[in-house]
């Protein structure tokens, strides 16, 4: 009984925190401004089938712009998408670039199609078009249908009383 005792009251010795805090769950990619460490922006995990992940999209930190990583099964950074600084579909189509990692080749995008005044207006319906090579593997182009998901729900959709928002404030 002791001896249990003594292993959940060990702790470390340069910080005196016990041993296994803080957790190490979930693994940040997150990239803050400098000197932050906090918890990673909105992310989505897709699985194919169910339960086997396939690939991960994850927010990164940006002053203006909504910035996403694409990450495969093994959480290697796979490709990079970026998009303007205002998300307005006011009489235009809103584009996300997908990029390469050091994000100098654009490769694809994920647009949003304006579908005229009245539907925009008065629907929450919404018209997504994704473009990508097409020598992708094919579990990165599920992971790039998943990004569009995530950038409809984080950009596009509004709940309740909430409005749709315009940027990544």
């Amino acid at each position: 009984m002791d001896k249990q005792n003594s292993q959940m009251n060990a702790s470390h010795p340069e910080t005196n925190l016990p041993v296994g805090y803080p957790p190490q769950y979930p693994p940040t990619a997150f990239q803050g401004p400098p000197g932050y460490s906090g918890y990673p922006g909105p992310q989505i995990e897709i699985q194919a089938p169910p339960g086997v992940p396939i690939g991960y999209v994850i927010q990164t930190w940006h002053p203006c712009l909504p910035k996403f990583t694409i990450q495969n099964e093994k959480r290697e950074d796979v490709l990079k998408i970026s998009g303007p600084c205002v998300v307005c579909s006011c009489c235009g189509d809103v584009d996300f670039e997908i990029k390469s990692l050091d994000e100098q080749c654009v490769v694809g995008k994920i647009s949003k199609h304006w579908t005229g005044i009245l539907r925009e207006a008065f629907t929450d319906a919404d018209n997504f078009g994704i473009q990508f090579p097409l020598d992708l593997d094919v579990k990165m182009k599920a992971v790039m249908i998943g990004a569009c998901f995530l950038i409809d729900f984080m950009f596009f959709e509004s709940t309740g009383s909430q409005e749709q928002k315009s940027g990544v404030w």
